[in-house]
């Protein structure tokens, strides 16, 4: 199983909405893996989960749905399926994961909690990210960046991309989506999403 053992200790509210935590992931050496909540109309959407204590979670909307970015992010998805009885969303064409999802969607489809998702080509065959519409919008960005809000956003290991500068190219496109808050899957959630966008982009050129 893919799971991590670690267990975060609490979240953070990034803006009224959406939850942020994360981990260090020892089944990555030890890198931040994150995970992000977001209120919906009929509960709540969890995207790409890792572990948060129990009496924490309790304290946030109950997850309705999870949404998976690439198989690679499967985590705590199937613990929280058993627990919540909250249906998984995964990416058309990934090799069997260790637990067959409810769903399967590819791009440009229209996903639980207002989300729709993107392709973005560059880390591997199958990878998405997902854009959130509404007030604030939001974009979690999956395995293209990382970061955090004290140092700013990096590129994250762009040498174990199949194709580095066509995940360059899938970050710089993302200037003109409609999102505020910007969720990464490996590192801090910015409030300011499209200021960090811009000064990774000005820096790289």
């Amino acid at each position: 199983m893919t799971e991590p053992a670690e267990v975060a200790e609490s979240a953070q509210e990034v803006v009224p909405g959406i939850w942020h935590w994360q981990i260090r992931n020892s089944g990555i050496g030890g890198a931040v893996s994150s995970c992000h909540l977001f209120a919906a109309d009929d509960g709540a959407v969890l995207v790409d989960p890792v572990q948060l204590e129990p009496e924490r979670l309790a304290e946030l909307p109950r997850p309705t749905a999870i949404l998976l970015t690439s198989k690679g992010h499967q985590r705590s998805a199937w613990h929280y399926r058993r627990e919540f009885g909250a249906p998984v969303w995964m990416p058309e064409g990934t090799v069997p994961p260790d637990e067959e999802p409810d769903h399967r969607y590819s791009h440009g489809a229209e996903l639980p909690g207002g989300f729709q998702a993107l392709r973005a080509p560059g880390p591997g065959p199958v990878h998405y990210v997902l854009l959130r519409g509404g007030e604030p919008g939001a974009l979690v960005t999956a395995d293209l960046l990382g970061g955090d809000p004290g140092s700013g956003l990096n590129w994250g290991p762009l040498r174990h991309h199949d194709d580095p500068e066509q995940s360059r190219r899938t970050v710089a496109g993302w200037v003109d989506l409609p999102f505020t808050v910007l969720c990464l899957d490996h590192g801090g959630a910015f409030a300011d999403g499209k200021t960090a966008l811009r000064a990774l982009l000005a820096s790289d050129g």
